[in-house]
């Protein structure tokens, strides 16, 4: 009988929708939730879980009998292993004074939001749980919060850090893709939260070819197989044989030439503006590629968010731990209005579960 808990879920902002969509998931779909703790502040969990049942009542979704959703302080995570059902369980994973203000940016809302991805990433790291589900962060909150987190532009740098730490190896050592999936398509970035110009110039014969490896490495791995990889070009009609630029011909063919010669199904680059219709899995007829490898993150990421953002799970590739994230920010617009949808972060739950069963049926 296992001792540790399925999944931490990250609150994200305690400004934003985060709390509100983890509360709403406990509410609406405990099955998917057993097993799981939230690592956050317990006094912004009561507060969501109040703003959750308060919608479900008023809206008829609890159908006509009012639910109550408990909140468990618990002191370690093993715990949560006995947590009983309309409970969430909480593990205090960051100092907060007080509930802030909803839809307001703050620096003691930044730092709690790393405070709790820092622990729950050493959590995972030690191996006291599954792996993690990250509510939303606000970037500008986090920058706010000053210290190491300033430096670090969303979570998955946040946790290629953590990773390489707990390795004893450098960050570059530890090298890092974003996916962004659905069930009709799969996107992973080449670059991912840096400047347009910036972007361009990470588009590097070294760069391509290591976001085809770290790739080929995660994707064999979930789908017991290598996956069949499409390479968007960085130009438009990746470069017209030149004519439109040349990245086309000196970097990205030959990484991918590399990646072929070891064994990568990888084959492009194609036009980016028919790749991911090339790709994407449609009335139930699958795609000619498994997952396409974009050259900078809109590129890759409009057309996943274009299908549904209630759909889209966001999963880290190359880290020691097993991390996926809705598809969505902070939705400082809509916190505390009861409005927000728990969609995505069901989707990232059920992501990873699908995850861990696949790796654990493969390597266990």
């Amino acid at each position: 009988m296992t001792t540790a808990p399925s999944f931490l879920i990250t609150m994200g902002d305690a400004a934003g929708i985060g709390p509100e969509i983890i509360a709403k998931a406990f509410a609406e779909a405990p099955a998917d939730m057993a097993g799981c703790i939230v690592v956050g502040d317990v006094a912004v969990m009561r507060r969501a879980a109040q703003l959750a049942v308060t919608w479900h009542n008023q809206t008829g979704q609890a159908n006509g009998r009012p639910q109550a959703l408990a909140i468990a302080e618990l002191s370690n995570l093993a715990d949560g292993l006995s947590v009983p059902p309309h409970c969430i369980g909480v593990w205090q994973g960051c100092t907060l004074a007080t509930p802030p203000i909803f839809g307001q940016i703050s620096a003691e809302s930044g730092r709690a939001a790393a405070e709790c991805i820092v622990a729950a990433a050493h959590a995972v790291l030690s191996g006291q749980a599954r792996g993690m589900v990250t509510a939303p962060i606000h970037k500008e909150a986090l920058a706010a919060a000053g210290g190491d987190y300033a430096g670090f532009p969303g979570h998955t740098e946040m946790l290629q850090a953590q990773a390489a730490a707990f390795l004893g190896k450098s960050v570059a050592q530890v090298p890092v893709r974003m996916m962004l999936a659905n069930p009709e398509l799969k996107t992973v970035l080449v670059s991912i939260h840096v400047s347009l110009r910036d972007a361009i110039d990470a588009v590097r014969f070294e760069t391509v070819l290591e976001t085809l490896q770290i790739t080929h490495t995660a994707l064999s791995r979930l789908l017991g197989r290598a996956p069949k990889i499409g390479v968007a070009g960085l130009n438009p009609h990746a470069g017209e044989g030149g004519l439109f630029g040349r990245e086309e011909i000196e970097i990205i063919a030959p990484a991918i030439a590399a990646a072929q010669a070891v064994g990568i199904h990888a084959s492009g680059p194609f036009a980016p503006d028919t790749v991911f219709m090339r790709a994407r899995t449609k009335d139930g007829q699958a795609g000619e590629f498994d997952v396409v490898v974009a050259m900078y993150h809109d590129q890759g990421l409009i057309p996943v968010k274009y299908m549904g953002v209630e759909q889209g799970v966001n999963v880290t590739l190359g880290l020691p731990l097993l991390r996926t994230s809705p598809d969505h920010g902070t939705a400082f617009d809509i916190a505390g209005t009861g409005q927000a949808d728990a969609a995505s972060l069901l989707a990232a739950i059920r992501m990873a579960r699908s995850m861990a069963s696949s790796i654990l049926g493969r390597h266990g």
